[in-house]
């Protein structure tokens, strides 16, 4: 190993302290600092980034890719609301979530502290570096970033800012450590630094993902991919059914929280899916259908059996016809990736029965898949969404990169009172 992430992990930690000793007004005041920064560099952001995208283009990256990938002026506004909308949020530090006096008299506490050192490794997506800045700080935390070279000139853009938001505040600007070198051989060495790392998060393509896990010897969370369901009840309401369908699909197909499997009550198959088909096709999206779907539309391509553990992260869906609301959750049990579920339904008890029995980090009734997002769901940016069933799982936001300790408060009681009798 070269040290050079180690040196890089080394200063990080010790800028992470005086991150820690900050207040929360501090903090707050950094990231409002972070996201005015961001603006002011917007002009040299979307240039890099026009670099990165063409390159990327060049090579032959995929519709997915070049749509995480591209920035505009749009996103880079986008970027310097989520780091205000953190800046806002509740200080999690020293909150205490927990507090019991036990029978002698001692206090009890559960509180909140930083978790110490992120590393965040990740793919094509340059807003990561922002948002994941401005999810650790306000935690408490320093964290090292290691982009992907698709996205290297838009995230060391993005990284000045940052860096120069930290210099006026009179902080290190290695509580923001960028890996500028891509070589894979860094991430290998970023994943051995047990002494020094307190978590990894993985966020991008399954392969990545698999090979951070394989590979790491500190505390990593991750979801692989993002194979996530609509089912649509037999007490379904069409019309709300064809709005959620077309959100989750046709919306932005290259994300995780896209729909990417359509199963569809028997009983309701045929007022729903001549309506459905339609509106998909007029959408661009490639349906693959079961014989009972393809029965309303002979042109259909046959779904296979790999279609539907597919993460296709494009215009493509998989549709199939359940007899009941239990073969439902028995498909998605068997091809779930603990992502996203969504019933579409009108019945209470059917959706009751379909939240208690799917296990996946979020189950949405009547409501899209693609709000499975941390702005969506009110924690302002998110760090990645866990399927890892440790202390996160789901859309991970500021108090998901905390740690509940205890702190223990007496006036002197002793355990063993009879080791101090003469």
């Amino acid at each position: 190993m070269s040290g050079y992430v180690r040196a890089l992990a080394q200063a990080a930690r010790a800028a992470q302290l005086q991150i820690a000793a900050l207040s929360g007004a501090q903090r707050q005041a950094l990231l409002e600092a972070m996201a005015t920064q961001l603006l002011a560099g917007q002009e040299a952001i979307l240039a890099a980034n026009a670099q990165d995208v063409a390159r990327a283009a060049t090579a032959g990256a995929n519709k997915a890719t070049l749509d995480r990938l591209l920035l505009d002026a749009g996103r880079v506004q986008g970027m310097a609301a989520a780091l205000r909308e953190v800046a806002a949020q509740t200080d999690p530090l020293g909150e205490v979530t927990r507090r019991d006096t036990r029978p002698n008299g001692v206090v009890v506490e559960r509180q909140r502290i930083p978790l110490g050192l992120v590393a965040m490794i990740f793919e094509a997506r340059p807003n990561v570096t922002a948002e994941a800045a401005a999810l650790c700080l306000k935690a408490g935390n320093a964290v090292l970033l290691r982009g992907g070279t698709e996205a290297a000139a838009s995230n060391a853009a993005i990284a000045v800012c940052l860096h120069a938001a930290l210099r006026d505040a009179g902080l290190p600007e290695a509580a923001v450590s960028l890996v500028a070198d891509t070589a894979r051989e860094h991430v290998l060495e970023l994943l051995q630094l047990s002494d020094l790392i307190d978590l990894a998060i993985p966020r991008g393509g399954e392969s990545l993902i698999r090979f951070v896990a394989e590979h790491a010897r500190v505390p990593v969370i991750k979801h692989y991919k993002g194979v996530c369901h609509l089912y649509v009840d037999r007490a379904a309401d069409i019309e709300k059914a064809v709005a959620l369908l077309l959100d989750g699909k046709a919306s932005r197909p290259g994300v995780c929280n896209a729909l990417e499997t359509l199963l569809v009550h028997r009983d309701i198959a045929s007022a729903f899916l001549p309506r459905a088909l339609a509106a998909l096709k007029n959408r661009g999206v490639e349906v693959r259908g079961d014989a009972a779907v393809r029965a309303f539309d002979a042109g259909l391509a046959e779904a296979s059996a790999a279609d539907f553990d597919a993460e296709f992260l494009d215009l493509i869906i998989a549709v199939r016809v359940v007899d009941s609301i239990e073969d439902a959750i028995a498909h998605i049990r068997r091809h779930t990736s603990d992502h996203t579920e969504v019933i579409v339904t009108e019945d209470a008890l059917a959706a009751d029965t379909f939240v208690r029995a799917i296990r996946s980090s979020a189950v949405m009734v009547n409501a899209s898949s693609r709000f499975n997002d941390g702005g969506q769901l009110g924690l302002g940016a998110e760090i990645g969404i866990s399927t890892t069933r440790l202390h996160a799982y789901g859309p991970m936001g500021v108090e998901a990169l905390t740690i509940e300790r205890f702190v223990v408060r007496g006036a002197g009681q002793v355990r063993h009172p009879e080791l101090l009798r003469p």
